[in-house]
């Protein structure tokens, strides 16, 4: 019997791995596990039980107090915090300014790596985040490490925020963003960095539609 096959996406915020990992998943009907969820969960969580991040003892209780559950939901993910339905919850803006700092904890990284090795030991998973390829799964079939001009990163937040109702300006997202990749980019715990076995997906100026058929032409080479 073969074996299950991984696809592990990393890259930048903001730079489309969810929309594009979805679209792999449905077109080769594996599972998608959006592994930002899962950190935003738990910001999300740590936000509102006001834990102190520079308190290790803080942190691990918190951590052994949360479970997080990716439910299918036709097109999208439904993302549960404890039981509670938190998909809205955790792609607000507050969340999004907390969400590096909280991923960066040792305690945190662990716990969550943990659990997404468990979801991709017995089913075709596409998985994306920032340490896919280089941390949780190593030695994933086909590793993507997708980035694209800040400028145009910054546009898309803007555009899926605004579309949300969320009153931000350009230049908080491109603060944001820029705040973001220097803590993912320099943390001690699995800092985001491309695999060496990664082929680089730079999507600045191609569509969705492109950026699909890549993936699913390197795709082909492994099989």
């Amino acid at each position: 019997m073969a074996s299950n096959k991984i696809i592990a996406i990393d890259g930048f915020s903001s730079c489309g791995k969810s929309t594009l990992a979805k679209a792999l998943a449905k077109n080769l009907h594996f599972v998608f596990v959006d592994s930002g969820a899962m950190y935003r969960a738990v910001t999300l969580y740590f936000m509102r039980n006001g834990v102190d991040l520079h308190n290790h003892e803080q942190v691990q209780e918190a951590i052994d107090a949360i479970h997080v559950d990716l439910i299918p939901n036709g097109e999208t993910t439904k993302v549960l915090l404890n039981d509670e339905d938190v998909s809205e919850a955790i792609r607000q803006m507050e969340v999004s300014e907390y969400v590096s700092e909280v991923s960066a904890l040792s305690e945190v990284r662990k716990a969550m790596v943990a659990q997404q090795q468990k979801l991709g030991k017995r089913r075709n998973i596409v998985m994306d985040g920032r340490d896919i390829g280089t941390t949780v799964f190593p030695h994933a079939d086909l590793k993507i490490f997708m980035t694209a001009s800040p400028e145009i990163r910054a546009e898309r937040r803007f555009k899926e925020l605004s579309a949300k109702g969320e009153q931000v300006t350009m230049e908080e997202v491109k603060t944001n963003l820029a705040h973001r990749d220097h803590i993912d980019s320099t943390r001690t715990e699995s800092p985001l960095r491309q695999a060496e076995d990664a082929i680089v997906l730079d999507n600045t100026s191609l569509s969705p539609e492109e950026q699909l058929q890549f993936v699913l032409d390197e795709f082909q080479k492994i099989k």
